[in-house]
């Protein structure tokens, strides 16, 4: 049975943010979709979810209905953040901890501040996320009790209830691409290798079974081991 709620997708056009949309399209009655355009993203990811969201809509006429409309943030400001220097033990404490100097702390926060504002303003009560405790990146602000904490403040800031689904959240990428299988078959697997980006480096020149990439950065690697644990599952 479909719920009848309404739901915003955090959008990135990536593997995980498409198999999430995926997810929200099968279970609610109306779904729009939320894009962050910030100076840390590469042009490519941004021309990805357009192709995805079109792909969706042609591949699963069932879900065609539900899927409503896109909005895209210039969130360019990220950018400034990203270039201030941490002092240096600081920075030494975010190297030991598998972070980048550019990692911009709470980034996830900001993103579900704004969705969660669009979402009031457009009668949404669901915000779907695909963060996960098993990514390699471990980042605070993808955390569950991170997001519980966020859920509470958001529903209490904008007096209505705001949920946030994180159906991913203790997936390892095996996982994912199990639930992409059962989500949306052979088509939806076809969808992710062939739409998506996850790529660091923003390379689709070269294909691989598991999708475009440069296939050396952390995410390639993270998305071929995950790609051939499935296969093999």
């Amino acid at each position: 049975m479909t719920d009848p709620r309404r739901a915003l997708v955090l959008f990135s056009g990536g593997q995980d943010s498409t198999v999430c949309l995926a997810w929200a399209l099968k279970r609610y009655a109306h779904v729009e979709t939320v894009g962050f355009d910030h100076a840390l993203r590469h042009d490519v990811e941004l021309e990805c979810r357009l192709h995805v969201r079109t792909q969706m809509a042609t591949r699963f006429p069932a879900w065609q209905a539900r899927l409503g409309d896109d909005h895209l943030l210039d969130l360019s400001l990220l950018g400034q953040i990203a270039e201030t220097t941490p002092t240096r033990q600081r920075a030494e404490s975010m190297k030991s901890g598998g972070l980048a100097n550019e990692f911009v702390p709470g980034r996830n926060i900001l993103f579900f501040a704004f969705a969660a504002t669009i979402a009031d303003r457009r009668g949404l009560s669901v915000l779907v996320g695909g963060m996960c405790e098993n990514d390699i990146s471990n980042y605070p602000d993808s955390r569950d009790n991170t997001l519980k904490a966020l859920q509470v403040a958001l529903s209490l800031g904008l007096d209505t209830p705001m949920t946030i689904e994180t159906p991913l959240m203790w997936s390892d990428k095996a996982q994912i691409w199990a639930l992409t299988e059962q989500i949306g078959g052979e088509a939806l697997v076809d969808l992710v290798a062939e739409h998506t980006h996850s790529c660091y480096m923003g390379d689709r020149t070269q294909r691989h079974a598991w999708g475009y990439g440069c296939g050396l950065c952390p995410s390639c690697d993270l998305r071929r081991k995950g790609y051939e644990d499935w296969l093999v599952s």
